[in-house]
């Protein structure tokens, strides 16, 4: 089980002097949302978290270790990414996509095993996308492509789950679908942190909630506390109604 931290970290973002540094601990079991409007630095902070650009000042800590201290392969095997927007590098079939959440498991020249493809299998058909195992990645819908994208992160199997918009290009039904896997996750000891367009969705499933406002303000904490009708105002600059349905607060907005 794998902490995820980040101690006095500044996201390095153009155009922006500073901004609040962030001292968040990502634990085992929880389920993070982070919510902003665009460009107050979501995704900056994803590709940060995992390593992929530095920071402008401050650090990230896996298991108590400063992340730029370990290699590429010790960090993709404790934290994996989704990201928002995929390029086609080559041809390749659904399955072939999945199995690269093995690549961090497997040795140079190393093929993947036939426990490898049985793995992949599981998370096709965990996200409704086995009966596409065939078909090129580059022939499928948004919403396929991206259940494809999060069954590719399963095969990979991190203790931390990053995810950029999850549930961008899904319809309802899927949408529920992969917030009741990723509590799954959580439920079994996986770390979940993920940006998040629909409010409603992260007040309904996430467990802590980080807010990044676009002075470069951040405010973070359990659901409870950061799901205050001013500050999720101030936060989209719209005003909000709030109900309560089936035991969660559920926000609709204003009609101007």
């Amino acid at each position: 089980m794998t902490t995820l931290a980040s101690h006095e970290l500044t996201i390095d973002i153009p155009g922006r002097d500073s901004g609040s540094p962030l001292g968040l601990h990502i634990r085992p079991g929880q389920i993070w949302g982070v919510l902003g409007p665009n460009g107050v630095g979501k995704t900056t902070l994803l590709h940060t978290l995992a390593g992929l650009r530095p920071p402008r000042s401050g650090q990230v800590l896996l298991d108590h270790k400063p992340q730029a201290s370990l290699r590429r392969k010790q960090i993709s095997q404790q934290v994996g990414l989704v990201f928002q927007d995929r390029q086609d590098g080559f041809p390749a079939t659904v399955l072939e996509t999945a199995l690269i959440g093995r690549h961090p498991w497997l040795s140079a020249w190393q093929m993947e095993s036939s426990e490898d493809i049985v793995l992949a299998e599981k998370a096709l058909q965990a996200l409704d996308v086995i009966h596409l195992r065939d078909r090129l990645v580059s022939t499928l819908s948004g919403g396929e492509r991206q259940r494809v994208a999060i069954a590719t992160l399963m095969t990979q199997n991190p203790d931390v789950w990053l995810l950029d918009e999850p549930t961008n290009h899904l319809d309802l039904h899927h949408q529920v679908a992969v917030m009741n896997l990723l509590t799954a996750k959580a439920n079994n000891d996986k770390a979940v942190f993920m940006c998040l367009h629909d409010l409603n969705l992260a007040a309904r499933w996430c467990d802590h909630l980080l807010l990044m406002y676009p002075d470069g303000e951040a405010c973070w904490g359990p659901s409870e506390a950061m799901l205050v009708p001013s500050a999720l105002e101030r936060l989209y600059g719209q005003r909000l109604i709030t109900v309560e349905a089936d035991g969660a607060p559920v926000f609709v907005p204003v009609r101007s």
